[in-house]
């Protein structure tokens, strides 16, 4: 089973920018496609980005696509977000997670979460 830690969240004005880190530990994923979601209070947890076992395909949300960049580094376990121009709207809890098959924006096919960090963005 493998445990998933994200991190880098925190309070930050509108405009300004945070790198989001999720390492994994218990086993490698670097043959698994990675997501993030974030979840704002009230709301459902939506879909962030994705990206594929060795970087070559990504996909955004609408909303978060030109500001937002998604990568990874297979030889340290981890999958990064970083996060620009960031907007009041974007408050939210962020979670990374493993997909069960290739990338996708389907929550369904995640499994094994992380525990979220709080990314807030005053106005």
């Amino acid at each position: 089973q493998v445990q998933l830690v994200e991190s880098g969240g925190g309070l930050v004005q509108a405009g300004g920018s945070l790198r989001l880190s999720c390492a994994a530990s218990g086993r490698t994923i670097r043959t698994y496609a990675m997501g993030w979601f974030r979840q704002a209070p009230g709301k459902e947890r939506e879909f962030v980005a994705t990206i594929s076992w060795n970087g070559g395909i990504t996909y955004y949300a609408d909303s978060v696509k030109g500001r937002f960049t998604i990568s990874r580094d297979n030889a340290k376990n981890t999958v990064y977000l970083q996060m620009n121009s960031l907007k009041p709207e974007d408050t939210a809890v962020y979670y990374c997670a493993v997909a069960t098959s290739t990338a996708t924006i389907r929550r369904g096919e995640y499994d094994s979460w992380g525990q979220g960090t709080q990314v807030t963005v005053s106005s």
